[in-house]
């Protein structure tokens, strides 16, 4: 499957279009393919990459601890600009892919629930208890809803080989290539 051209879309889905400024990203694009499960998922995509009740670098942080886990180099190389512009240092960023480091309680809480996620389906009690401390009922639940949607659109992207937009590509700061990610 293919990204559609904009002008190929169902005009029911203009809002996504306006909503990306005219420029959609390639995900949105393949999704295009399917307009009403575009149109149906839309609200919460809006919804949660825009923190939901996390701040914005704590919704970066999870979805690039996310991108690392799921191998998709689409998912971190469009939210490494991202978690950038939300307050993460590059530094950070290079130890979101690594997993090592030294983080403060409650970022290492957020990474330690992707993790568990990724390996048990669930957030564990031992780490649910670390984020009771930093997090609301709410913002966990946003944890969950992050990890699956993301890992949705990482198992989409790894389907179908979903190539880097190159606005994407172009905001990238040099550390951060393909092959970097890869190793």
């Amino acid at each position: 499957m293919k990204p559609l051209p904009i002008s190929a879309w169902n005009p029911s889905l203009q809002h996504v279009i306006d909503d990306m400024h005219g420029r959609p990203l390639n995900i949105h694009a393949m999704m295009a393919n399917h307009p009403r499960l575009l149109s149906a998922w839309w609200s919460l995509r809006m919804y949660l990459v825009n923190g939901g009740d996390l701040t914005q670098r704590h919704c970066e942080l999870v979805i690039l601890r996310i991108s690392v886990r799921m191998k998709s180099w689409y998912e971190w190389a469009s939210h490494v600009v991202r978690g950038i512009d939300s307050g993460l240092t590059v530094d950070e960023i290079q130890r979101i892919h690594s997993g090592v480091g030294e983080w403060d309680d409650a970022d290492a809480a957020l990474l330690r629930a992707v993790d568990d996620v990724t390996a048990n389906n669930c957030i564990c009690e031992a780490t649910r208890t670390r984020l009771q401390k930093h997090f609301t009922n709410q913002q966990m639940l946003d944890i969950v809803l992050l990890h699956g949607m993301y890992q949705t659109l990482g198992c989409l992207i790894n389907t179908w080989g979903l190539e880097l937009d190159e606005h994407v590509q172009e905001r990238l700061p040099e550390a951060f290539t393909e092959t970097a990610f890869r190793v």
